[in-house]
């Protein structure tokens, strides 16, 4: 008479479980989609102090993430692998968002007045602009803890220290941070390379420098210059040159109208060896050679315009305007120079954003609480998805380009 042992009886009973367990995890998991992060965004909606997850190829809003403070002038940055944002807010507040479950991970009051920020060319670092008390602080972006605080000081006509808002802040290649001092009317830059971050100075270089860019392969960082006409240039590769003050004189002369919104330099378009971008006080979007920065031409639009924005392929140049006159958006031909559509979005537009290839255009109207988007080519209205006060619009793919 054989004997069966007791484990080789339990076997076929244990295998079954392992099988209805397997099973089981197979429902669950079936019921949880796995994506990747490249179709996705965030719509900044300012009435709530959320974001809107969206789909760009959905074209739809997948999530909404909430508790993210005061987002009336927020800008958002992502991560090396575009799973997070991080989002930077009015109130000083730094969060870390996470795409794929639609939770803040990280988030820490670091000032009492930010006005944006950058990540390292290595991800390494997440560098965040602020207006009070005035200074640039550096986190790790894996967990936000304070690595270094650069307080942005200066001397005053009387010889008194100061602290100066910051604006402008971008990254550049080689793990530095380039910024400016509204105030004190310099550009600093931060290599964060070194054992303590090492500090170069650019002193008197123009009138309240409010915003910059830098261009798309990292050389030139350029100020524009609210309180005088012209923008003030550092080419990062040669950076003993010193600042060159470009387009001096494209407004002497002439009487600006009253200024309602500044105008944002980060949108600047290039398109080949011609830069669009925005005249403070004036009805005009501006073309300089970039062989030589000379004025090129001056483009009449519908009003002060706001952002300069260049679709991808640089065929074209998408305008938004200041009140009273931001319920409209133009578009410009590269090729003509010429304003070939205007479009009527919604109430108070506030940005525009491209999917990675240009294809279409996503644009928020605040007042109108909701968000269109477009196609580039055809202009045909696409959707329309509701949220409440949008404004910035922030893709993944910003995640791969320098500045962005």
């Amino acid at each position: 008479m054989q004997l069966t042992s007791p484990l080789k009886s339990l076997k076929p009973l244990l295998l079954g479980s392992v099988f209805i367990l397997l099973a089981g995890c197979q429902s669950l998991n079936s019921t949880s989609e796995l994506r990747g992060t490249g179709d996705l965004g965030v719509v900044v909606e300012r009435a709530t102090g959320s974001l809107a997850l969206v789909d760009t190829s959905e074209r739809k809003i997948i999530d909404r993430i909430e508790g993210l403070g005061d987002l009336s002038h927020a800008s958002v940055k992502f991560s090396r692998d575009a799973r997070y944002a991080f989002v930077f807010g009015r109130d000083g507040g730094l969060s870390k968002v996470d795409l794929l479950t639609g939770e803040i991970t990280e988030r820490v009051i670091q000032s009492g007045n930010s006005i944006g920020g950058a990540i390292s060319q290595d991800g390494h670092y997440v560098a965040v602009a602020n207006y009070e008390p005035g200074g640039v602080k550096i986190f790790e972006s894996k967990n936000l803890q304070l690595v270094a605080d650069i307080p942005a000081t200066y001397q005053d006509e009387n010889g008194n220290s100061q602290r100066s808002k910051t604006v402008g802040l971008v990254d550049v290649p080689g793990n530095n941070f380039v910024f400016s001092l509204f105030d004190a009317g310099e550009i600093w830059t931060l290599d964060m390379t070194t054992a303590e971050p090492e500090i170069q100075r650019y002193t008197d270089i123009g009138k309240q420098p409010y915003d910059s860019l830098i261009s798309p392969n990292g050389r030139y960082y350029i100020a524009g210059l609210f309180g005088e006409d012209g923008l003030a240039l550092l080419d990062l590769w040669h950076p003993e040159k010193g600042v060159e003050r470009i387009l001096p004189d494209y407004g002497r002369g002439e009487k600006r109208l009253p200024v309602y919104k500044m105008p944002h330099l980060e949108g600047w378009a290039l398109a080949g060896d011609q830069a669009f971008f925005p005249a403070v006080g004036r009805h005009e979007v501006l073309v300089a050679n970039t062989n030589d920065w000379s004025l090129a031409k001056r483009i009449p639009v519908h009003g002060q315009p706001v952002f300069v924005m260049s679709r991808p392929d640089e065929r074209q140049v998408w305008v938004n305007f200041a009140h009273p006159d931001n319920d409209v958006v133009q578009v410009i031909d590269t090729r003509s120079g010429e304003v070939i559509k205007t479009l009527a979005p919604g109430k108070s537009i506030l940005h525009m954003e491209f999917t990675p290839r240009g294809e279409n255009v996503w644009i928020s109207a605040r007042d109108s609480d909701h968000i269109k988007v477009y196609d580039t080519e055809t202009f045909e209205e696409l959707a329309t998805l509701p949220a409440g006060s949008p404004s910035g619009i922030f893709f993944t793919d910003r995640a791969h380009r320098i500045g962005l």
